[in-house]
C-alpha cells in the first residue's frame, strides 16, 4: 500500500457524482478485499438459516406449509439499487458473507410483518419521514445476525431507483440510517472491512492520556466522513476519517467507546500518539489477510 487515502476527505467522496458503485468498489479495493476464488455467491432469492428454522417450526405446530412471502407485498417494486447490489461481481457481502454478520431480506419483507417474523413496527405517527395520512410501512432488506435491528426502505419510496434506509431502534422507532440504499452499502462496507483488513484496535475513553475526552481530540485531528450515525445494538458511532485510517467513535452502548483501524501499521501508530493513547502491542489486532473472519 504505497498510497496514502485520506479518508478526512471521504464525505467529498461520498458527495460527490460518479457512477453508483464506484465508491463501493474503490473503498474495498482500498482495504485490501477480493473475492474469494472459490467463493459462490448468496442467492438473491434464498431464505437465512434462521428464518428457515423458524419457518419449519411455524409448520411443525399447524401442520401447514407457510407461504415464504407472506411477509411481502407482492405489488410494491424493489428499488433498482437493491437488485444491482445483489448482482454486483465484487459484492463482498454476496461473496464473503460472514464478514458482516448480518441477514438479507429478498424480496424485501414488510415492517410491520404479516408473517410474524420481522421484529420492528411501523412508523409511529406523526414522524419527520412521512406526510400526515401517508403509508407508515416501511421495507426490510438487512437485519442484524439476531434481527435486533432491521434496515428499510419505506413502503412509499418502494418505488423509488435508490430510496432512503431507516434502522429500526427499540426505544425510539425508526431513525435515518443512510441517504440512499447505494450509501447505505458503502457504510456497511466502511463498518465492517476496515477491522478485519486493517490493523485495529479497541479503546473505551479511559484508556486516554491525561483524561481529556477522545471526542475532542478525534474532532480537533480527524473529519466526519460523511455518513450518518450507525446504530445497531445500542451504539451511536460517528464515523471520522484521516491519513490511512478510520476511527469510530461511540455515544452510546457500544462495548468500546473507540475503534481505530489503519490500512498500515504506521497509520495506526500515527493516530495512537495523536490521540494519547499509549502503544500496547497486544491489544492490536493485525489484518486477516482472506475474507473468512475466525
Amino acid at each position: 500500500m504505497t498510497e496514502i487515502i485520506d479518508y478526512g476527505r471521504f464525505a467529498e467522496r461520498l458527495a460527490g457524482p460518479r457512477p453508483r458503485w464506484d465508491l463501493l468498489r474503490a473503498f474495498q479495493d482500498e482495504w485490501g478485499y477480493t473475492v474469494p476464488a472459490d467463493a459462490d455467491p448468496w442467492p438473491k432469492w434464498s431464505e437465512t438459516e434462521h428464518r428457515a428454522y423458524v419457518r419449519s417450526l411455524h409448520e411443525g405446530w399447524t401442520g401447514e406449509e407457510e407461504d415464504p412471502f407472506k411477509g411481502v407485498d407482492r405489488s410494491l417494486p424493489i428499488p433498482k439499487a437493491l437488485d444491482e447490489w445483489w448482482d454486483l461481481p465484487f459484492n463482498s457481502f454476496t461473496y464473503s458473507a460472514r464478514l458482516y454478520w448480518t441477514n438479507p431480506e429478498y424480496p424485501p419483507t414488510l415492517r410491520p410483518d404479516p408473517s410474524g417474523y420481522g421484529v420492528a413496527g411501523a412508523l409511529p405517527e406523526p414522524n419527520p419521514f412521512v406526510e400526515p395520512g401517508g403509508d407508515l410501512r416501511l421495507c426490510c432488506f438487512m437485519a442484524e445476525y439476531e434481527y435486533c435491528n432491521e434496515w428499510a426502505y419505506l413502503a412509499a419510496e418502494a418505488g423509488h431507483d435508490d430510496p432512503r434506509v431507516f434502522v429500526s431502534l427499540d426505544e425510539d422507532g425508526w431513525a435515518l440510517q443512510a441517504r440512499s440504499l447505494s450509501e447505505f452499502f458503502v457504510l456497511l462496507a466502511a463498518v465492517r472491512l476496515p477491522s478485519h483488513f486493517g490493523w485495529s484496535v479497541q479503546l473505551n475513553d479511559d484508556d486516554f492520556a491525561d483524561g481529556t475526552p477522545p471526542r475532542e481530540r478525534i474532532e480537533a485531528a480527524y473529519r466526519p466522513m460523511g455518513f450518518q450515525n450507525w446504530r445497531e445494538l445500542g451504539a451511536d458511532t460517528t464515523l471520522f476519517g484521516g491519513p490511512d485510517v478510520i476511527v469510530r467513535h461511540d455515544t452510546g452502548m457500544a462495548d468500546f467507546s473507540v475503534e481505530i483501524s489503519g490500512r498500515t501499521w504506521d497509520a495506526l501508530a500515527a493516530t495512537a500518539r495523536t490521540l494519547g493513547w499509549t502503544w500496547d502491542e497486544e491489544t492490536v489486532e493485525p489484518p486477516h489477510k482472506d475474507a473468512e473472519p475466525e
